[in-house]
């Protein structure tokens, strides 16, 4: 029985509570983006640059649009660190060695204690040590930077893992396309937003340190309001209206977390063959994206030759497309699902493959067209939009597949994925030595491969039911599994007790 001050200050929140989750998770990803891609604008004002570049005969070479302006010296007052292009990457790679770590800590965590604490907790780390930041490298310089990134990626590690407990716990089947599509937008607006504020912060002459102690302090904020509004599950939630619990029990099978639940069944999920066609879904897709998210500002500069402040305007518009085109692929999902005009594991699979394929055609594209500026930049665009798929496709996927163990299953596909991350800069640096359009043209023509051949794989083994080992009470186990025997949660276990001293025990 739900308590009369519970349903009074129910009645004060408009907005149902799985909505306000929703937004708040939104500000979550934001959140995790802007403090992963700060320090990537934040080192170019860091770093004083002492050698010049050398000239390179390519006869494919576009215009240099500085030749056309009259260029000045870019001063950089608190430039005060001498670091190389490679020690450079190595700081920004960092952050995804300890990312990759805590994945399936934190998904383990969060099916253990619920998601919110430990995502909550994750990202006030991530906070706090983009806080120390300007301090931190002061002292001891690129090596302590290293390892506060590495801290800093731990810290993040847990959020999708988490979120997507979280998720799995407050919402519908239905409405998980267009839910994931707010959810996970998130992180294009902390791409947008990360790179405009830390240009605003540097802009004529501004100190670096102002983005660190920026973003840091808009995590913490983000974390007061997370603690107070949201809430692990439905049934946990003290201000959630009597209407909307009901209706969340009866449609979210995994609303409820007060039975006692199994372990992780690892051996099942590593034998499962959707699981396998995820992963390499992930996989692919996180080549591509990160292709476009740390090598895209360097085509446009290097290749297409934009000075760098129409480079910082042309790299965030990308990511507003796809911010966009993914509530429309989100909206169309659900729609379909809802209305039966094609299973879930049919939408998983269209809007998969819409976001991989048709990327990976249009950076080929524009790959060949050349030193046309506005053609090229219209086909990133356009990649990048269809990218926007990815959310209502094989993101959610593991909502679909294991409602209960989502957590576990995400930190297994995001942790193994992000391998994508680490590689993907270093390959394109060999293919790129000099930066040329042809040698660019082979390292999107690797791209191209990996989606394309990741997205078939998916295509054939995909699947969009709970999968048995999920629920095993419900499914049971398959013919020739070797098992112990079943364990019951403890309510099961008490109702068979009540029944034997009945007499009348199943």
């Amino acid at each position: 029985m739900i308590p009369e001050w519970r349903r009074r200050i129910s009645k004060l929140f408009l907005i149902p509570q799985r909505y306000v989750l929703g937004i708040m998770g939104l500000l979550a990803v934001c959140n995790a983006y802007t403090m992963r891609v700060c320090l990537n604008l934040a080192v170019t004002q860091m770093v004083n640059n002492t050698k010049s570049e050398l000239e390179k005969f390519d006869p494919d070479a576009c215009p240099d649009e500085s030749q056309i302006l009259n260029g000045t010296v870019a001063l950089k007052p608190h430039a005060i660190f001498d670091w190389s292009e490679s020690t450079q990457g190595l700081i920004l790679s960092g952050f995804y060695y300890g990312y990759a770590i805590t994945h399936v800590p934190g998904g383990y965590l969060a099916e253990k204690y619920g998601g919110k604490w430990t995502l909550g907790i994750g990202l006030l780390s991530t906070a706090i040590f983009t806080l120390m930041t300007p301090v931190v490298v002061k002292a001891g310089g690129a090596t302590w930077l290293f390892i506060l990134r590495i801290l800093q990626g731990m810290g993040e590690g847990p959020t999708m893992p988490a979120l997507m407990i979280v998720l799995a716990r407050w919402v519908p089947p239905h409405e998980r396309s267009r839910q994931g599509a707010v959810v996970f937008g998130g992180a294009q607006i902390g791409n947008i937003f990360g790179s405009f504020m830390s240009g605003v912060l540097m802009a004529g002459g501004g100190d670096w340190a102002n983005v660190f102690y920026f973003f840091g302090c808009f995590g913490i904020l983000w974390f007061i309001f997370w603690s107070i509004f949201c809430y692990s599950t439905p049934n946990t939630h003290p201000f959630i209206s009597d209407e909307e619990l009901k209706y969340l029990n009866e449609t979210v099978t995994s609303a409820d977390m007060t039975s006692v639940r199994d372990p992780v069944p690892w051996k099942a999920i590593v034998r499962s063959v959707p699981v396998w066609a995820l992963l390499f879904a992930a996989v692919g897709h996180d080549w591509g994206y990160y292709t476009m998210v740390t090598d895209l500002p360097k085509y446009m500069t290097d290749v297409l030759k934009f000075n760098i402040a129409t480079t910082g305007t042309l790299t965030a518009i990308p990511y507003l497309a796809m911010w966009i085109s993914a509530f429309f692929f989100g909206w169309v999902c659900d729609i379909c699902v809802k209305r039966n005009w094609h299973s879930i594991r049919t939408g998983r699979i269209i809007h998969t493959t819409i976001a991989a394929t048709g990327p990976a055609i249009c950076i080929i594209l524009a790959s060949y067209a050349g030193c046309d500026r506005f053609a090229a930049v219209g086909y990133f665009i356009a990649s990048m939009a269809l990218m926007g798929g990815f959310y209502s496709g094989m993101k959610v996927n593991a909502l679909d597949l294991a409602p209960n163990y989502a957590g576990s299953l995400t930190a297994m596909i995001n942790g193994t994925s992000t391998i994508s991350g680490i590689i993907t800069p270093y390959l394109i640096g060999l293919l790129t030595p000099d930066s040329t359009l042809v040698q660019w043209r082979v390292a999107f023509w690797v791209c191209f491969a990996v989606l394309v051949g990741t997205n078939v794989i998916y295509c054939i083994w995909a699947d969009g039911k709970q999968q048995w080992w999920d629920d095993v009470r419900q499914y049971g186990y398959p013919t020739g599994w070797k098992h112990g025997p079943l364990k019951m949660a403890d309510s099961d276990t008490e109702k068979n007790k009540k029944k034997e001293a009945e007499g009348t025990a199943l």
